[in-house]
């Protein structure tokens, strides 16, 4: 009998996403337990000491749990039979590492800045900033291919999942437009397929429903992005 897999999670959250189509693209039955993260839980503080946040992966009587969207996504490609995320080659592996990193460092500061904060000149170069990212990253996607992953979906589609599914309510929110289809023609041809897949379509959230919990969070959002600008 093959042991359980329960994935703390919460609604509206891109990093959980991560962690969930992982699990779907690898065919792994879970439980998502979902949390309130402004009343956070025993069982969340006890498996995420550190970080106290969402995702976090508990795969049977393991312990520790696994912590983090992009771990816990190679943790999964790991444990589990299926089709792999990371490709075999190491450069290659190395490489859709080195974006994911890039995604989560360089890109989305320039993006919640250039979402979140007053129009001006720190806006404006963070905007140009978080455009020029999403140009770098669409030169990544191979010719001729659908995905970043080449004919499937790979490690670095889901990294670059919250531009695909979130980043347009994002913009819907703020009133900003980073992503557009005529600067960047083949990354929007790519978050249409991602979007559109079977797999990922399972675990994407209501957009309404969606756009409705992240305007509750706006006040959040341009509070974080004015610290981040100031640093």
């Amino acid at each position: 009998m093959s042991e359980t897999v329960k994935l703390i999670g919460c609604f509206g959250s891109a990093p959980v996403h991560r962690a969930e189509v992982a699990l779907r693209l690898k065919g792994v039955p879970y439980e998502l337990i979902t949390e309130d993260l402004s009343n956070k839980s025993e069982l969340l503080l006890k498996h995420n000491p550190v970080h106290k946040a969402v995702p976090v992966l508990l795969h049977g009587d393991r312990r520790p749990a696994v912590c983090e969207s992009l771990v816990i996504v190679e943790y999964v490609d790991e444990a589990f039979d299926g089709p792999p995320l990371l490709p075999p080659e190491p450069l290659a592996r190395a490489t859709a590492r080195f974006w994911a990193r890039f995604l989560d460092d360089k890109y989305f500061k320039a993006m919640w800045v250039a979402l979140w904060t007053e129009p001006g000149e720190s806006q404006a170069a963070s905007a140009r900033e978080a455009k020029e990212s999403l140009t770098l990253l669409e030169e990544q996607l191979p010719e001729g291919k659908r995905f970043f992953g080449g004919d499937a979906i790979g490690f670095l589609d889901i990294a670059a999942s919250g531009v695909a599914l979130w980043l347009g309510v994002l913009e819907e929110i703020a009133g900003v437009r980073l992503l557009d289809q005529e600067e960047h023609p083949a990354l929007y041809r790519w978050a249409m397929d991602y979007a559109a897949d079977e797999a990922v379509r399972q675990c994407t959230p209501d957009r309404d429903y969606l756009l409705v919990a992240l305007m509750a969070r706006k006040h959040l959002y341009v509070s974080t992005a004015k610290a981040m600008a100031a640093h």
